[in-house]
């Protein structure tokens, strides 16, 4: 099978969700179910299967991408999606905001902490489920609850950590959020419980669903080292991004000893990337490909439909999101992009988006059913069905490891032109060569990117994530490191509730003027009252669930978003 077992007995088990919490409604049925190696299987998949959902991967894509330059709203009729994404993009986000929710989180947390609290005592009664078994499940659920985890600090910043699970409606629900400093620092410590017993990718073959459907010891590392960026960026700190570059270290490692040489490649590849010509096919059509490290397996993606392609099947309305402004065009070099992401040459400008004629139209990347082979514009294939869209969705592939090294070197390199500098500009020039029809002769030169200073290096690496990663949930997140790597003071080990003065505004860090410039670039006209809204730290996170708020007295509201409330809490 392709994809991810439901299994009906999970299904039995969890039938109730109260806000974040899942709550069985029979505990005979919890008692009786641990007996067998097959039940802890079936948790683990449901688990999995939790990820696959409109509520999780529409966040991905907002969380990870709307907020940034990115994407922009089509002209699709007002309602409460097209309202929820102004509100957003005028920086007048709402408590009550559609976006600003956190359960389906929580329940794939709830869901790991089950199967982290009761497979051990399945080895107890039957003999089948082996120590390796349970340590290999153990594994997955530890790396899925931290990169869960990692969402929602990166979305909200302070949340609540929770690693029991909740199984009665008698329990405590009245949690309080922990610093950001201190979550990290809890997915840090799973992340390198999780290595040891970890799947290891070598155990299958490309194409196989399973070598990147479930969490590897390279999807380990790959969480580790995105971990370790964004906090290296947060507190400055050389020590974190030396380990963010161990950790790509080992997952391109990996990569390149599962690589078997095929009968096309005239050399060894130095990092297993598929050529320019077969790219968009192989990892975003075909999919599972070579290169891929972790991604969602899905049998009916219908937030990618609605949100990149059309809003419903035989309905002639678009989606919601398509490319902005700065997709509009190529620049005539690689070297100056006048504002723009793709200079001449590149193939993931034709992959990425559809165009009408000459003019952008919308989102092509996983979407298309057809790969890119040449400088040729397409425009979109009205005919693709909201039922058949099975479109799986990548968290982790090779080519953004090696860029997250590239940003970690650039930030230990002290002088233009030294080791760290060169190391980097060899990451980014072999990421973009392979999206090159003729890269012998279009590829980047290191001669033109000698002696440049740190900044410039910074740049560079930038432009080339979002060359290669447009509107796979990447961009805001890399928008949120480059503020903080240029910006003091940041109070981390604080809840952004406590840093404030004695009216109870925010006194958070301010944020930095470039990276605005950067977030409201598609924004034309508009993009000087956005700026000036963002103010600080705050502003760069969502409001906590109103919904959550209003019945819980230890959740505290981030404080640009307080507002008078007559609602008596329950807690």
């Amino acid at each position: 099978m392709k994809k991810y077992i439901l299994m009906t007995i999970a299904s039995m088990m969890l039938v109730s969700c109260v806000d974040t919490i899942i709550l069985p409604d029979d505990k005979t049925v919890d008692e009786d179910f641990w007996q067998t190696k097959e039940d802890v299987a079936s948790m683990v998949n449901a688990a999995y299967a939790a990820v696959n959902s409109e509520d999780v991967f529409t966040r991905l894509i907002i969380w990870g991408e709307y907020r940034s330059d990115e994407l922009v709203q089509t002209t699709n009729p007002t309602g409460t999606i097209p309202d929820a994404l102004a509100e957003i993009t005028s920086v007048n986000i709402q408590t009550t905001n559609m976006y600003a929710t956190w359960a389906a989180f929580y329940n794939i947390i709830n869901r790991c902490n089950i199967v982290l609290d009761r497979a051990a005592g399945v080895m107890e009664v039957d003999p089948n489920y082996t120590e390796g078994d349970y340590n290999a499940d153990r594994s997955q659920m530890l790396a899925l609850r931290s990169l869960c985890y990692f969402y929602l600090v990166r979305a909200f910043r302070d949340v609540p950590y929770v690693s029991k699970s909740y199984m009665e409606s008698s329990q405590n629900m009245a949690l309080s959020q922990s610093s950001p400093e201190e979550v990290l620092q809890h997915c840090i410590d799973d992340l390198i419980q999780a290595k040891t017993g970890a799947l290891s990718a070598k155990g299958y073959t490309v194409r196989n669903w399973q070598r990147v459907g479930f969490i590897t010891a390279d999807a380990i590392n790959a969480i580790l080292a995105d971990i370790y960026l964004w906090r290296a960026s947060v507190k400055h700190s050389a020590a974190d991004y030396q380990a963010c570059i161990d950790a790509c270290d080992e997952v391109i490692a990996s990569k390149q000893s599962q690589h078997i040489v095929s009968s096309s490649e005239l050399t060894t590849k130095v990092y297993p990337l598929a050529d320019a010509k077969t790219f968009f096919r192989d990892v975003f059509v075909d999919q599972n490909a070579e290169e891929s490290i972790f991604e969602l397996q899905s049998t009916n993606n219908a937030g990618l439909c609605k949100y990149m392609y059309k809003y419903a099947n035989n309905n002639s309305a678009e989606g919601f999101l398509m490319p902005g402004t700065i997709f509009s065009k190529q620049s005539t070099s690689m070297q100056n992009l006048n504002g723009n992401v793709f200079g001449q040459k590149d193939l993931r400008y034709y992959g990425s988006c559809y165009f009408k004629g000459s003019d952008v139209q919308s989102v092509r990347k996983m979407v298309a059913q057809n790969g890119v082979n040449s400088e040729a514009k397409q425009e979109r294939d009205a005919n693709r069905t909201f039922a058949n869209f099975d479109q799986n969705f990548i968290f982790y592939r090779l080519s953004d490891v090696m860029l997250m090294r590239a940003e970690a070197l650039v930030q230990l390199g002290s002088t233009a032109g030294d080791d760290y500098m060169r190391k980097a500009f060899n990451m980014v020039q072999a990421v973009h060569a392979r999206a090159l029809l003729d890269p012998a002769t279009d590829s980047l030169k290191w001669s033109t990117f000698s002696g440049k200073s740190q900044s410039e290096m910074e740049q560079l690496v930038m432009e080339e994530r979002q060359r290669e990663l447009c509107f796979e949930g990447k961009r805001w997140f890399d928008l949120l490191r480059f503020n903080y790597r240029h910006v003091e003071g940041v109070e981390y080990n604080k809840i952004l509730a406590d840093i404030i003065d004695a009216n109870g505004n925010s006194t958070a860090t301010a944020n930095y003027g470039n990276m605005l410039d950067l977030m409201v670039r598609s924004e034309g006209i508009n993009g000087s009252s956005i700026k000036a809204k963002m103010r600080n730290e705050a502003y760069l996170y969502w409001p906590i669930p109103d919904a959550d708020v209003n019945v819980c007295a230890t959740l505290k509201q981030n404080p640009v978003y307080k507002k008078n409330n007559d609602f008596e809490k329950t807690y």
